[in-house]
């Protein structure tokens, strides 16, 4: 696959060696870890996992990607966007397999989602931009105005938050683009589109799903519903969302790489995976602020 799926270097006792490079610790990206190492355990291929964590820092990203490069891994897991740009960008030859990520193509890490064209490929946590705003209207009838937060360093959050702005204008309501550089600057950004807005609406930003409490401590005494676009923010300080699985797409992503070791599939033709949605809203939330949830949702 690739050229490359035999060439690596794999540690004593195993047939292949892996490099995990996570971005930072929340609950979506631990998830998609454990999906990805409980596939390839069941896969019965023997494996040793090497785990990095960049602790959000891209220059941490990096050094462990080169780190990689340089222990010549079989294969490299790449969990959110700048952890699988920084892998890219130091090899052309490892296969690289990425989870949450919204969009491999806008990202810069493939041709096309559909038939990748480089040594990257993987599954997509893009969420249903039409549904989860269906959602947000059905649940505040009378939402005139939605500031969208994130963090400028997250280029999938940018890429969620345009889409989101276009659907809510076409639908009347007026969005507006709250964006922050990181955790420190956070709270007061927050607490403006809180004041602004009627409600709040959080992409899958790792920043975000970091740091909910700074979040649910501002909006909440606001009264303010946050809309959340996947179940660890949303838990953390949302009324609902329709989520992803990051444990699914995890998993998906393992059998895509187990595939990629045995030869079975070529990496540059194996297009982006996706995943179904769940229904779920934080009861806590909706019942402080007397929300009612339509139909089919769980808790």
């Amino acid at each position: 696959c690739g050229g490359n799926s035999g060439s690596g270097s794999a540690a004593a006792g195993s047939d292949y060696t892996i490099g995990v490079l996570q971005l930072t610790e929340h609950s979506a990206l631990d998830a998609a870890n454990d999906g990805f190492v409980k596939a390839i355990k069941e896969s019965g291929l023997k494996v040793k996992i090497d785990q990095k964590n960049a602790q959000n820092d891209q220059s941490t990203c990096k050094s462990i990607a080169d780190k990689f490069v340089g222990d010549n891994v079989n294969l490299i897991y790449a969990i959110a966007t700048p952890a699988a740009q920084a892998a890219a960008g130091a090899t052309a030859d490892i296969p690289i397999v990425g989870c949450a990520i919204t969009d491999y193509a806008a990202s810069g890490l493939v041709q096309d989602n559909d038939k990748p064209g480089t040594n990257v490929t993987g599954s997509s946590d893009l969420t249903p931009v039409a549904e989860q705003l269906e959602m947000m209207q059905k649940v505040l009838p009378d939402v005139k105005k939605v500031g969208l937060l994130y963090c400028s360093a997250e280029a999938n959050s940018q890429y969620q938050v345009d889409e989101v702005q276009k659907y809510l204008e076409t639908a009347g309501v007026t969005a507006t683009q709250y964006v922050f550089s990181d955790s420190n600057d956070l709270a007061s950004v927050c607490q403006k589109a809180a004041d602004e807005n009627d409600a709040v609406y959080l992409p899958t930003d790792n920043t975000v799903a970091a740091n909910t409490g700074i979040v649910d401590g501002i909006c909440r005494p606001a009264k303010k519903p946050v809309f959340a676009g996947e179940e660890g923010i949303c838990a953390g300080c949302g009324v609902a969302t329709l989520s992803i699985s990051y444990y699914d797409l995890g998993y998906t992503t393992g059998e895509m790489a187990v595939k990629i070791l045995n030869g079975e599939s070529d990496i540059s033709t194996m297009p982006i995976e996706y995943t179904d949605v769940t229904k779920k809203y934080n009861k806590t939330i909706c019942d402080d602020l007397g929300l009612t949830v339509p139909e089919g949702y769980e808790a």
